[in-house]
């Protein structure tokens, strides 16, 4: 079993720098468990991608099987955009802890810096970005809901044991900002778009000196976008300074990938079903990339992300441009 390196965050926990995503995971149960079993020890939900309770049941069978034990484990999962009132807050984070049959989460993610209209668990869970998405034309809600209000209820999560760390994802730099003048507890991570093509220095720099540690989800770029439409024609595991690094190190483009984001200071959440896969991810910490071979990855950036609610909410009646 391979042994994975931390990131130790601002509160002194230690986080595996590698996080199996769980976003569009097939078989999600049995991948889990074979996950660990390999010597995966941080597992990256969400309320939204529809599986918690698939992903539990990996996590359990492997702790019933002796694999680990429940504090071997990081599980980091995420507040969907309809909870961010402060009366619905905690009860989300509790959803999701039932589902994931745990008692305490690791770290606990605002998935998006977007209030969506509530709807209740009974109504439909998750409750996905339209508020009607059986309609005809389904439409965003907006909810009227500052971000410092979602922010303070997820202080009283860490303050009543449900969560150990909490963080933001999608953050932009003025919204960190802001956020680093009113919490009381302080961010432990902000997740974020990070690859090639979005190599962000900017805002990893600033969030480095605001103490956050910074978790890169898509580290294989456009792969998970492709049956979503938001691709843009990228094959990122095919580019050819990727393959060049590799074949020079003997290993994968994906391997070559995972690397130049542990280099670069930061943890990732790369997603795969493919046992053998799950073994070769993990396998990215008896090699070093050169300056000049980090160097020549970052050069490959465009700017180019594709994870943009300004563009795909276009689609369904507005557009949140969180990113402008």
């Amino acid at each position: 079993m391979v042994s994975c390196s931390k990131q130790k965050l601002r509160t002194g926990d230690e986080m595996p720098v590698l996080g199996l995503g769980t976003w569009k995971m097939q078989n999600p149960k049995q991948v889990v468990y074979q996950a660990i079993e390999a010597g995966w020890r941080h597992i990256d939900c969400a309320c939204d991608y529809d599986n918690e309770i698939e992903v539990g049941a990996g996590m359990r069978k492997a702790i019933d099987a002796g694999v680990c034990k429940r504090e071997d484990l990081w599980v980091t999962s995420k507040l969907w955009n309809t909870y961010h009132a402060k009366e619905h807050v905690k009860a989300a984070c509790q959803k999701t802890l039932q589902d994931l049959g745990l008692d305490y989460l690791d770290l606990y993610l605002v998935h998006f810096p977007i209030a969506l209209k509530y709807v209740p668990f009974e109504e439909r869970y998750p409750p996905e970005w339209t508020y009607d998405p059986a309609s005809a034309n389904p439409k965003l809600e907006f909810a009227d809901i500052p971000l410092h209000e979602t922010w303070q209820a997820m202080e009283v999560l860490v303050e009543e044991g449900l969560v150990k760390n909490i963080g933001v994802c999608n953050y932009s730099a003025p919204l960190v900002m802001d956020l680093m003048r009113y919490a009381r507890i302080k961010p432990a991570i902000n997740q974020i778009e990070l690859h090639p093509k979005l190599t962000q220095e900017a805002l990893l720099d600033y969030c480095g000196t605001q103490g956050l540690a910074i978790t890169g989800f898509s580290p294989f770029g456009s792969g998970s976008y492709v049956e979503l439409g938001m691709d843009r024609g990228h094959k990122m595991l095919e580019e050819p300074v990727l393959q060049a690094i590799a074949s020079s190190h003997g290993k994968t483009t994906a391997q070559v990938l995972l690397r130049w984001g542990i280099q670069r200071g930061t943890s990732l959440v790369p997603k795969t079903s493919n046992a053998e896969r799950l073994k070769e991810n993990l396998n990215v910490f008896d090699f070093e990339l050169s300056e000049e071979e980090v160097a020549n990855i970052s050069a490959m950036n465009l700017n180019v992300r594709y994870n943009d609610p300004g563009e795909f909410c276009k689609g369904m009646g507005g557009a949140y441009p969180i990113y402008a």
